[in-house]
C-alpha cells in the first residue's frame, strides 16, 4: 500500500485559502491557538477576533474528531502551514484515556521516535556547512574504530565475514547506506549480537528500560565503538537498509563539533528556533503535557508508557539521535518552517539555503535506490522518491503532487511530518500508539485536506 506523505496541490490550496481567509477581514481574525503577530512599535495592534480551526479546515477537523469518537485513539493534533501565514492546529481528544487528562493541543508532548532522525541529520548538515564535515569523509576520520569494517557474507544466518572494500562515509550514515543493522529489521545471529552488545538506542517503557539499560553502552562514544565491532549487512554504499546510522551520527557530531551531541542540537538548532518543547529527557515539571503511549492488540488499547512514570522522564543512557526526542507539534512545525524557508525562521538564520537544498536532495550513492520501509516503522515509501539527509525526498515535481525536494519521515508511534520547500508548505501530525500503521493517517489526512480545498474553491 502506497503511503502518501505530502499535501497535494489541492490541499496546499486549502491551506493557502484558509490562511488568506484568516487574514483578509477587518478586524483581522487570528487562528485560535496562535499568539498575536508581532507589530512594529509605530503601529497599534487592531482588535482581533478568533476563527475556530474547524471552520477553516472542517473536513480535517471532522476526521480528527471521528478518530476520537470511534475510540481509535485518545487524542490527536496536526500542524499545517503555508508560507508565512499562521500555522493551523486542528486537534481532538485528550493526551491520554485518564478522565482528567488535558486536551491534546499544539504544546502537548509526544514521542516522535524516528522523527528525531531529521533533527540529527540537519545538525550534521550544519557541520558540513561549517566545513567540519564532508559528505564523503570516511567515518573513521572521526571514529577510528570504524577503520577496518567487516561485512557478513550471509547476514540473516551467519556471523561469517569478509573485509569491507569501501569505507563507511558521512553520506552513508545520513542515507542508511552504511550497511549497519537495526534491531527492528536485523535477523538471526547478527540480531542476537546487537542485543548482546546493547545496541538498542531507543526507549519504550520503564519496565523494558530496566532490562535494556544494564547492557546498553553508557555514552555515545562507547555506543559507536561497540557498533564498529559488528559485521555489516552489506558493503557500504551499495544498499539502502533502515539502520542505526543516525545514532552513530550523534557521536560524529560530538567529535566534529567539540561539544556533546545534545548541547550541539540545543545551541545550534533548538535555542535559535525557540523550540522550547523538545526534550531528550522530559522535565518533571512538564509531565502534565506528556501524552501516554499506547499499544494495540487487535482493538484493545493498553497503556504502554503512561506519562506519570514514563521512561522519557529518565535520563537516557545517551541521546538517541535516531529515536530519542519528545516534542510538541508547535516545535516540530518550527523545525519544518525553517526548512521550508531555506534555513531561516523569524529573522534568525541557522543554515544557508544551499545547505537546505543539499539536505533535501537525493543523497543516495550512485546506483542505490530507496525502496521504502514498512508502515510500522513510521517511515515512508512510494514512487518518485529518493533519500536525503535523514528523510525521504521527492525526486521530481508532478502536476498534482508535491514539489521536488519534498522531505518527509515519520515515527514508530504514529507521528508523521513533511515539508515542501518548493511550494513552501509543511505539516505534521502527532499521535502516540503502536503499531504506527494501525491507521493510514497519511492517506486520510491528505484526503480530508483535499475536501477542504474543494469547499474553499466553491
Amino acid at each position: 500500500m502506497k503511503l502518501v506523505h505530502w499535501i497535494s496541490t489541492g490541499a496546499l490550496a486549502a491551506l493557502a485559502a484558509a490562511t488568506a481567509y484568516a487574514q483578509q477581514a477587518q478586524p483581522r481574525p487570528q487562528v485560535g491557538p496562535q499568539p498575536s503577530p508581532r507589530t512594529s512599535p509605530q503601529v497599534r495592534p487592531t482588535p482581533r477576533m478568533t476563527i475556530p480551526v474547524n471552520a477553516l479546515l472542517p473536513a480535517t477537523s471532522a476526521l480528527f474528531d471521528n478518530y476520537v469518537a470511534q475510540n481509535k485513539m485518545p487524542g490527536i493534533v496536526g500542524a499545517f502551514g503555508v508560507g508565512e501565514g499562521p500555522t493551523l492546529f486542528p486537534s481532538a481528544g485528550k493526551i491520554s484515556d485518564d478522565p482528567n487528562a488535558p486536551a491534546a493541543g499544539p504544546d502537548s508532548l509526544w514521542r516522535v521516535y524516528s522523527m528525531s532522525k531529521p533533527i540529527t541529520a540537519m545538525s550534521a548538515m550544519m557541520l558540513i556547512e561549517d566545513g567540519k564535515l564532508n559528505l564523503d569523509d570516511p567515518v573513521s576520520k572521526y571514529i577510528p574504530a570504524f577503520k577496518d569494517m567487516k561485512v557478513a557474507t550471509s547476514p540473516d544466518t551467519s556471523l561469517a565475514t569478509r573485509p569491507a572494500v569501501r569505507p563507511i562515509t558521512i553520506r552513508n550514515l545520513l542515507t542508511h547506506t552504511a550497511g549497519l543493522g537495526y534491531t527492528i529489521v536485523t535477523k538471526g545471529p547478527l540480531l542476537k549480537e546487537y542485543e548482546r552488545l546493547g545496541i538498542l538506542p531507543l526507549s519504550v517503557s520503564a519496565a523494558m528500560e530496566e532490562k535494556m539499560r544494564p547492557v546498553r553502552p553508557k555514552s555515545l562514544e562507547e555506543f559507536a565503538n561497540r557498533v564498529a565491532t559488528l559485521p555489516l549487512i552489506a558493503e557500504p554504499g551499495t544498499k539502502w537498509s533502515y539502520s542505526i546510522g543516525l545514532d552513530v551520527m550523534g557521536r560524529v557530531i560530538e567529535v566534529a563539533s567539540g561539544m556533546s551531541f545534545e548541547r550541539f542540537v540545543q545551541t545550534r538548532l533548538f535555542d535559535p528556533l525557540k523550540m522550547k518543547s523538545s526534550f531528550w529527557q522530559v522535565p518533571q515539571s512538564e509531565v502534565g503535557r506528556l501524552a501516554t503511549n499506547y499499544a494495540f492488540v487487535g482493538d484493545t488499547r493498553t497503556p504502554l508508557d503512561p506519562a506519570a512514570n514514563s521512561v522519557f522522564l529518565q535520563k537516557p543512557s545517551f541521546p538517541y539521535g535516531g529515536a530519542g526526542l519528545v516534542m510538541s507539534a508547535r516545535d516540530y512545525d518550527r523545525f519544518l518552517h525553517m526548512i521550508q524557508d531555506g534555513g531561516i525562521l523569524d529573522g534568525v538564520r541557522v543554515m544557508k539555503p544551499e545547505t537546505i537544498a543539499l539536505a533535501t536532495s537525493n543523497l543516495l550513492p550512485a546506483g542505490v535506490a530507496y525502496g521504502g520501509v514498512s508502515g510500522g516503522t513510521g517511515g515512508t515509501k512510494g514512487s518518485n522518491m529518493g533519500f536525503g539527509a535523514g528523510g525521504s525526498v521527492v525526486l521530481e515535481t508532478t502536476p498534482n503532487g508535491p514539489g521536488k525536494g519534498t522531505y518527509a519521515w515519520g515515527g514508530a508511534a504514529g507521528t508523521i511530518a513533511w515539508v515542501d520547500p518548493l511550494k513552501r508548505s509543511r505539516g505534521n501530525v502527532m499521535v502516540n500508539y503502536f503499531p504506527a500503521d494501525r491507521i493510514p493517517l497519511r492517506e486520510q489526512v491528505v484526503a480530508a485536506l483535499l475536501q477542504d480545498a474543494a469547499r474553499l474553491r466553491r
